[in-house]
């Protein structure tokens, strides 16, 4: 008699399931424009089944109005990690009412785990990681485990280490599509000067990738956009792109 699929046997059998998946929709369609990748996304491969995630920062200002031109009422989630800029905060709103989008979810972090991991609120000064994990990696995991997919802004130009980004790749049993991903600054500075788009106003001051402000400086002359965040650290990513997030949506399905 065949033993049982034990419950983790299963999900590492979807989630290379899904990774196959992803690979075939990254090969068949990656190359389209970003608008036809959206449309295409939203209305047939995750048809009701999928979201967006914006920081509302620095550029999310050309994805969300696409976005708003197949679909208006597809969900938008916000990670409020208490840590905000004001102007990032009133930027969504701003963008919001633009665009009219009706169905932003704003996740904030688990009050119980603040307390006992960041009382003080000063987690950032000591451990940048464990601070992006409470207050985005776990609460990112929560916002997304209803959907099959979502979108994001993610750009190859915005850093080294997103040199190589696929339009479609897989988050454990899901799939993160980032329709922008072959897009040049060029290409961003067009889309956005063709449309009137509204600017993050942090912008004129030199934040080209926008976080919480206490891990946030303007970029010098020369760097790529992400050199700003956290600045005399090795850190290059919050988590929420990294296997973090993957471990905690695989926890949060056990």
């Amino acid at each position: 008699m065949l033993a049982k699929p034990r419950p983790l046997d299963r999900i590492v059998d979807a989630e290379a399931g899904i990774a196959a998946e992803a690979a075939g929709l990254d090969a068949l369609y990656g190359h389209l424009k970003p608008l036809e990748i959206i449309e295409r996304s939203a209305r047939e491969f995750f048809h009701g089944e999928i979201a967006a995630v914006s920081s509302f920062g620095a550029d999310s200002a050309v994805l969300l109005h696409m976005i708003a031109k197949i679909d208006r009422t597809l969900p938008v989630i916000f990670l409020d990690t208490g840590k905000h800029f004001e102007e990032t905060l009133g930027y969504r709103d701003a963008l919001v009412a633009d665009f009219g989008l009706t169905d932003i979810r704003v996740i904030t972090p688990e009050e119980a785990a603040l307390e006992r991991i960041d009382p003080t609120g000063n987690l950032n000064e000591t451990d940048t990681d464990a601070c992006c994990e409470v207050r985005k990696v776990e609460p990112l995991a929560r916002g997304v485990e209803p959907f099959r997919a979502w979108f994001t802004g993610r750009k190859r130009f915005q850093a080294t280490t997103r040199a190589s980004l696929p339009v479609f790749e897989a988050v454990g049993s899901r799939i993160r599509i980032n329709p922008l991903a072959h897009w040049t600054t060029s290409d961003q500075a067009n889309y956005m000067r063709a449309h009137a788009l509204r600017e993050n106003p942090l912008v004129a001051y030199g934040y080209l990738s926008i976080g919480c402000f206490p891990c946030t400086q303007p970029v010098q002359p020369g760097e790529d956009a992400r050199s700003g965040r956290w600045v005399g650290h090795a850190k290059t990513e919050c988590g929420i792109h990294l296997s973090g997030l993957e471990k905690s949506l695989t926890d949060a399905s056990l």
